[in-house]
């Protein structure tokens, strides 16, 4: 349920109306649903080094296991992490 500023309740066909505004404006050619947004969202401040415990508080998670699902480790992090770990080990 998400509401207005005022506290009246958003009708989820208005809500899905003004995504897909969202979406034809930003010119997104794929069919994308706003529950994609929360796991694109999740993964670039994973990406940005953002604690997962405080993606968790901003995706309001009550578990830390259904943050791990929302978020998707790309191979970004993955190569600044090996060549961080090369620089440890070999120009200490």
């Amino acid at each position: 349920m998400w509401c207005t500023p005022q506290g009246n309740l958003i009708d989820a066909g208005d809500d899905w109306d003004e995504w897909k505004e969202i979406l034809r404006l930003a010119e997104v050619d794929k069919d994308a649903r706003v529950h994609d947004a929360r796991h694109t969202a999740a993964t670039l401040l994973l990406e940005q080094g953002v604690d997962i415990r405080v993606i968790q508080a901003i995706l309001g998670h009550s578990q830390l296991a259904a943050t791990k699902r929302y978020t998707h480790v790309t191979e970004t992090p993955v190569i600044e992490a090996t060549a961080r770990m090369g620089r440890a080990l070999f120009d200490g």
